[in-house]
């Protein structure tokens, strides 16, 4: 199985988020938090979040890029467990058990994402806020293994 974990190619994350996420934190698109925004809401670094924020399951904080990876099953249960806390915590769940299910969902959400990527595969993703809700679209960025002759540097200790 794959997931995701936050990637930071500079420190921008920094600034932009209210909250980011650590590099190496495990992600999930996390629109869930959204759900019930309007346009007065997208307002300065949470207009950032809801913009192009991956959510950290670990900080709840957002990264912008997040590169793919394989996960254990005992990961995916540690974090499905996590996940459900933070609903209960942070959105009302009535206890952990009733959160699982859920949680779950978004992380198979994510794992289905993930798939079809090769380890290495940086994802970003794009939100609008349409009439009937949020519409969450995302990007494949390939990595490409770098031949050696592009570092490599061909000649003699003699000369």
């Amino acid at each position: 199985m794959k997931l995701a974990i936050a990637t930071h190619l500079d420190d921008s994350d920094t600034r932009v988020f209210s909250k980011h996420a650590r590099t190496g934190e495990w992600c999930i698109a996390g629109g869930f938090e959204f759900s019930n925004w309007a346009e007065g809401d997208l307002v300065g670094k949470a207009r950032q979040a809801f913009s192009n924020g991956w959510f950290g399951i670990e900080t709840g904080g957002r990264v912008t890029f997040v590169a793919v990876t394989t996960v254990t099953t005992a990961e995916v249960q540690r974090l499905t467990d996590q996940l459900a806390q933070h609903f209960v915590t942070y959105y009302g769940a009535p206890d952990v058990e009733a959160a699982r299910p859920v949680a779950a969902e978004e992380i198979t959400q994510m794992a289905e994402l993930c798939e079809e990527h090769t380890d290495g595969t940086l994802l970003t993703l794009s939100r609008d806020l349409t009439e009937t809700g949020v519409r969450e679209s995302y990007r494949a960025i390939e990595s490409h293994k770098a031949d050696l002759d592009q570092f490599a540097v061909h000649g003699s200790l003699d000369d």
